[in-house]
């Protein structure tokens, strides 16, 4: 069984990258500029953030949940970091830390309302989507902050020259190295079993052993503390802590996953899939970019994107003689036994 499960996400991947594949083509013949080495290097400048918060909203989909609020902890960490900055008159040592903090706790509120009191995911970030984004614009209705220290903007702006010539953004490293690190514990320790259990069947799961409500709180938590990154990665980049950080960001973050084969219904998916879709979304995007298609052009193709994506997983699914909507053996919307 699970050298079947082994094979058929191998299959997954390969299709995803024979996708990659052919998104960089048809992007290079509408845009011949795209295959140029600066670009490609140019374009991962703006997919870290997504990037980021890729890393944590996967294993969150694979238990069967959902975070919509990635955005909104995204532009409130921004702000919080612009508060401590300008009106607490804090050094930048103490605000950076403060707007993660930020995050962090937003995520940990999260993971309590899903975790330890049961309400469903999809509720509960849809709340706190509009909450955190309610506290971002009220705290930051003043004005946008924009006086960081110089030397902070090098991890936005500045680049890595390999070998005289290569200019690497100084942000990527970032990802690569956190990337590095959540596949090790997704795909190589007790965390990711436990995670695939859940999203298999969390009833089961839990009668297992499994401590569901500690994995989930941890997941989201994670969730909150790498948007709070993403966030300061976004400030370093654009110079200034506005309030409309992240928005939309949620969208991207979740065509990212589901097209990289993150089963949207729990207990399937894996970090590889999920950054080859974001290498296809990031494709897509730049090469839209490249076209001086309009910013809402480019969100009309991505929730196509997600569409056709959530179209194409339904009909797998049906084909492998189970329905997507209700899965064989997946528990009841928050169905877990009392007393956890």
């Amino acid at each position: 069984m699970i050298r079947r499960l082994a094979s058929l996400a191998n299959h997954e991947d390969a299709a995803l990258l024979g996708l990659l594949v052919a998104t960089v083509v048809v992007v290079s013949l509408i845009r011949p500029a795209f295959l140029h080495a600066d670009n490609l290097l140019e374009m991962s400048r703006f997919f870290v953030e997504t990037g980021l918060i890729v890393l944590a909203m996967t294993p969150i989909i694979m238990t069967g949940g959902i975070d919509l609020s990635v955005g909104s902890t995204m532009g409130l960490s921004v702000v919080a970091m612009g508060l401590a900055w300008r009106l607490a008159h804090l050094p930048f040592a103490v605000a950076l830390p403060l707007g993660l903090l930020a995050g962090l706790t937003c995520g940990l509120l999260n993971g309590a309302l899903v975790a330890r009191l049961r309400l469903p995911p999809l509720i509960v970030t849809l709340a706190t989507m509009a909450l955190f984004r309610g506290l971002a614009l009220g705290l930051g209705a003043n004005a946008p902050v924009s006086d960081f220290p110089a030397s902070y903007y090098d991890l936005g702006q500045s680049y890595y020259t390999i070998a005289g010539a290569v200019q690497i953004p100084e942000q990527l490293p970032v990802l690569l190295v956190l990337l590095a690190l959540a596949w090790v514990v997704l795909h190589r320790s007790m965390l990711g079993r436990y995670v695939v259990a859940i999203g298999h069947n969390e009833r089961a799961a839990w009668f297992a052993g499994v401590p569901v409500a500690r994995v989930k709180l941890a997941l989201y938590a994670f969730a909150g503390l790498m948007s709070a990154l993403a966030g300061a990665i976004y400030l370093s980049r654009v110079a200034t802590a506005k309030a409309d950080a992240g928005t939309l960001m949620e969208l991207d973050v979740i065509t990212v996953c589901v097209l990289g084969g993150v089963s949207i219904t729990g207990g399937r998916g894996g970090l590889p899939g999920a950054m080859l879709g974001l290498l296809i979304v990031s494709s897509l995007v730049r090469g839209l970019t490249l076209a001086r298609a309009p910013f809402e052009g480019q969100k009309i193709v991505l929730g196509l994107v997600l569409l056709l994506a959530a179209v194409v997983y339904q009909l797998v699914q049906r084909r492998g003689g189970r329905s997507a909507a209700n899965p064989r053996g997946m528990p009841a919307t928050g169905a877990r036994p009392q007393g956890e």
